[in-house]
């Protein structure tokens, strides 16, 4: 299945599918923006309250206990055949950590809105204010369909790390989140924004492209990280459509690795 939908082809299927406003903001809850106007029949996912746990040693968006992200697939209305789409306001930074994690829970029939909300305007589509509900769901978790690495893993130097943060940070000139700059020793710097053209997806051999200029080869064993295992999400998705192998997601990613003052870190290119 392509990870990806249009808005033309969403705009076919609205009435088959249960659709998840992503919007959110790097620095906390959004849900102003769901109220203000959304694709008919979508649900709020929440970043902070819904796809992830409390902040702490693990990091600022650790992963959510499965069994409590199933109940919201549940209570949201999800059955275990439900086709979901995800979307946010346009790159999919946010989508893609919705995307990522029903697949977590095994959930396979997922796709993220390329060009989300903007494009679904901009296609001339309809958008609406009313809050929504839906009946439970008798969605129950699986068999992931993702790979995750921990500290451990990325500590044995036996993968080729992405690094999705924007190149000064991954730089260490800057760091306006998180306490500690630079980036985890031997990683690559693949900044989640090059995965697009405009706010939309690059073609499959545009990506492919763009990952083999990285020296990145289908055999090699990837793991993508960020600043708290959100963005990195992207990448994985940007590399799935190039027609790699799925990469696992270092989910506490630099948030989690600087909480060890005994954890080295590198700085410049």
């Amino acid at each position: 299945m392509n990870p990806l939908i249009s808005a033309e082809e969403l705009a076919t299927k609205l009435e088959q599918v249960l659709v998840f406003d992503c919007r959110a903001q790097a620095d906390g809850p959004d849900r102003g923006r769901q109220d203000s106007g959304h694709i008919p029949g979508a649900l709020h996912a929440d970043l902070d309250r819904d796809l992830s746990s409390q902040p702490g040693q693990r990091g600022r968006h650790p992963l959510p206990e499965r069994e409590y992200l199933a109940q919201r697939f549940r209570t949201w209305g999800v059955n275990r055949d439900s086709p979901l789409v995800c979307y946010d306001q346009n790159s999919g930074a946010f989508a893609a950590r919705f995307w990522w994690l029903a697949r977590w829970l095994g959930h396979g029939k997922v796709r993220l809105l390329d060009g989300g909300l903007d494009a679904w305007v901009s296609a001339g589509q309809d958008i609406e204010v009313a809050p929504q509900e839906r009946l439970p769901g008798n969605f129950t978790a699986g068999e992931p369909l993702t790979r995750v690495c921990g500290v451990s893993d990325v500590q044995s130097r036996e993968h080729i790390l992405l690094d999705a943060r924007d190149a000064a940070r991954y730089r260490g000139e800057v760091e306006p989140i998180d306490r500690v700059a630079g980036h985890i020793p031997g990683a690559l710097s693949a900044p989640f924004p090059e995965n697009l053209t405009g706010n939309r997806f690059k073609s499959s051999g545009e990506l492919a492209g763009r990952f083999t200029g990285l020296g990145l080869k289908p055999e090699h064993s990837l793991v993508c990280y960020c600043g708290s295992g959100v963005t990195a999400s992207h990448n994985i998705l940007a590399l799935l459509v190039a027609g790699y192998p799925e990469p696992a997601l270092y989910p506490g990613s630099w948030s989690e690795w600087i909480a060890d003052p005994n954890r080295p870190i590198e700085t410049g290119n």
